[in-house]
């Protein structure tokens, strides 16, 4: 603490000093305390207050960062001295990386990635993130942009209370925004623009949130509904086939006859790729979706199924709700997790058939769709009753 800078309100600043071969350079952290909140023997802030853990934190991250640059110069030069850490760490004399900048250039690599590699969908949601960054900056810190190395964690914690504050974000999406910010800080450190990790003490951790699924009795009420409306009909017949198929939108979407083969068994099946991971979907046609395909047969450019835009898609699902009295918040994805959850596993089958027809490369995936609905622990236990039954009967 540099107590001979003491200001009126009795705090003074924090001071970084960094001693190379007895020859010393400084700099302030741009913290400042009251004089009889630090300990001069521990070297930084007293109790156990959220500003004092705050503080230190930074102080910490500060000390590890310094300890980082001067270990990163001695692998490159021959002579290290104070001034060069301070300076490397400060960014003195170095070329400036910005962070917008930065941001922009990883998006527009995204976006050439499109249909490639990527999905139109992530990069709209990276394009979402940085909008989101870029207004952070301007109304926290009213600038347009700023360099990466004054990335910190205070900016982080932040970032993370304007989201939920100003943005209105839960806790998820601020989540998977702060996830893909990371992405670009981790990005830029594996390009040797940045140094410090800005993200070593801060945890990111998504709440587990349960998605929903139509029960048997609702699925039937959607299926067996005369719908007059030509319009909401196909958008009916389209979430049915989801729920019978297990395919997001958008691969129900790019659906074609080419997707439809007959293997080993002479049934139908639908071999695709997920546009979203590029991992390989084989299921096999129930008659439910067979008899949908047929309906449909003859739309032009092979295409299998008459799908409008997303968006409309769930207007309209929200309409057959209400025609339907279900009081679900009725959206497309909502079939897919009825497909894992109704259709197939409380019907016996495996979780990890579900997980391959679903297309998914981890089981936990699945586990997060498929639900072990009441029917199905009510005919298990059934079945587990009648073997005991049995088992003592014998025994007799």
């Amino acid at each position: 603490m540099k107590k001979s800078a003491k200001r009126k309100d009795g705090t003074a600043p924090i001071i970084a000093r960094i001693s190379v071969n007895g020859k010393m350079a400084q700099f302030s952290t741009k913290q400042y305390i009251k004089v009889t909140e630090w300990s001069v023997s521990l070297g930084k802030v007293k109790g156990r207050s959220s500003e004092a853990v705050a503080t230190n934190s930074l102080l910490e991250e500060i000390k590890t960062s310094i300890h980082k640059t001067y270990n990163e110069l001695i692998r490159k030069e021959i002579t290290v001295t104070a001034e060069k850490v301070k300076n490397t760490f400060l960014g003195i004399g170095q070329e400036q990386f910005f962070l917008m900048e930065f941001f922009e250039d990883s998006n527009n690599l995204l976006k050439k990635q499109i249909g490639i590699s990527k999905s139109k969908a992530t990069y709209q949601k990276a394009e979402v993130c940085k909008r989101h960054v870029s207004e952070y900056l301007k109304s926290e810190y009213k600038l347009s942009d700023i360099d990466l190395r004054e990335i910190n964690h205070s900016f982080i914690v932040g970032f993370e209370t304007y989201l939920n504050t100003h943005c209105k974000c839960n806790y998820n999406t601020t989540a998977k925004f702060i996830q893909k910010f990371k992405s670009i800080i981790i990005t830029a450190q594996k390009n040797g623009q940045l140094h410090n990790d800005p993200f070593a003490n801060y945890k990111i951790s998504l709440k587990k949130v349960d998605r929903g699924y139509l029960t048997k009795d609702e699925l039937n009420k959607i299926m067996e509904k005369e719908i007059k409306n030509e319009r909401l009909e196909r958008i009916r017949d389209i979430f049915v086939f989801s729920c019978y198929t297990g395919l997001a939108y958008i691969d129900i979407k790019n659906l074609k006859k080419e997707h439809i083969i007959q293997v080993f068994d002479g049934n139908p099946w639908i071999m695709t790729k997920r546009q979203k991971t590029e991992v390989q979907t084989v299921v096999p046609l129930l008659d439910v979706a067979q008899e949908i395909l047929k309906k449909y047969k003859g739309l032009p450019k092979d295409v299998l199924l008459p799908v409008p835009t997303n968006q409309k898609t769930n207007a309209y699902l929200k309409e057959i709700g209400d025609l339907c009295g279900i009081n679900k918040n009725l959206t497309f994805h909502l079939a897919r997790h009825t497909f894992a959850t109704t259709i197939t596993l409380s019907n016996g089958v495996p979780i990890e058939t579900v997980s391959k027809m679903l297309g998914h490369t981890n089981i936990k995936t699945t586990q997060i769709y498929a639900r072990i609905t009441n029917e199905k622990i009510s005919s298990d236990m059934h079945l587990l009753s009648q073997k005991l039954k049995c088992s003592e009967m014998s025994l007799a």
